[in-house]
């Protein structure tokens, strides 16, 4: 079984730092660990980003809204980053809402101390430089891709320049008319599309939502 410094080293961030330069982090930072409980709103979207947050084991779920027209959630399994992005730039605020599905802990450290003491050590700027960039040229990717041509495609491709994660499960909450006018189609053919990937498995339709049971299938999907 891993010990809490072998869980540590594998989060992003920390991969490939020596084990004497971590020890001597662990020395310096006051981490605080919390357990949250099933369903608990451990991060709200709006927030500052004031910390960096580990979860460290368990299932989450984060949830991120357009105003008066859908929202979007993810499942996502520990060990994982939230939001790293959002520590800098012009908007320093966390962007999604995140919900223990199970019992989940998680560990902060603060910004001050990834800025004064954290940043010192290279393998700990490269792999945070390598988690921005690798967002950016997947989100650079997705805003030139050519727009698909058959409205299942147009219906994939929304929900895939959505996600967070290529993977796992997903909940697209959005009404019909909606997804139509988003798909520039009618309401009637978007019907039958998600009906039609339903068929597939690619969905399962529920009242006001699309259920994606894993987005892998969708990309695959769409290749």
């Amino acid at each position: 079984m891993d010990t809490m410094f072998d869980t540590l080293l594998q989060l992003p961030l920390f991969p490939g730092l020596a084990q004497e330069d971590f020890t001597c982090i662990l020395e310096k930072v006051r981490l605080h660990f919390i357990k949250h409980k099933t369903g608990e709103v451990f991060i709200n979207a709006g927030t500052p980003c004031d910390q960096l947050v580990f979860v460290l084991n368990g299932e989450i779920t984060s949830s991120t809204i357009v105003e008066g027209s859908y929202s979007l959630i993810e499942v996502i399994q520990a060990p994982c980053l939230i939001e790293p992005y959002s520590m800098f730039g012009m908007t320093t605020n966390y962007i999604s809402t995140y919900t223990a599905r199970t019992v989940a802990h998680t560990v902060n450290i603060s910004k001050s101390f990834v800025m004064n003491n954290l940043f010192k050590y290279d393998i700990f700027r490269l792999n945070y430089m390598n988690i921005l960039s690798n967002r950016y040229q997947i989100l650079h990717k997705r805003l030139w891709s050519p727009v698909g041509a058959s409205l299942e495609i147009r219906i994939i491709d929304f929900i895939l320049n959505h996600i967070e994660r290529p993977y796992g499960e997903k909940i697209l909450k959005i009404k019909m008319e909606e997804l139509a006018r988003i798909t520039n189609d009618t309401r009637i053919s978007v019907s039958k599309t998600l009906n039609s990937m339903q068929e597939k498995g690619l969905v399962e339709l529920h009242r006001g939502e699309i259920f994606i049971p894993d987005a892998t299938l969708l990309a695959n999907s769409r290749q």
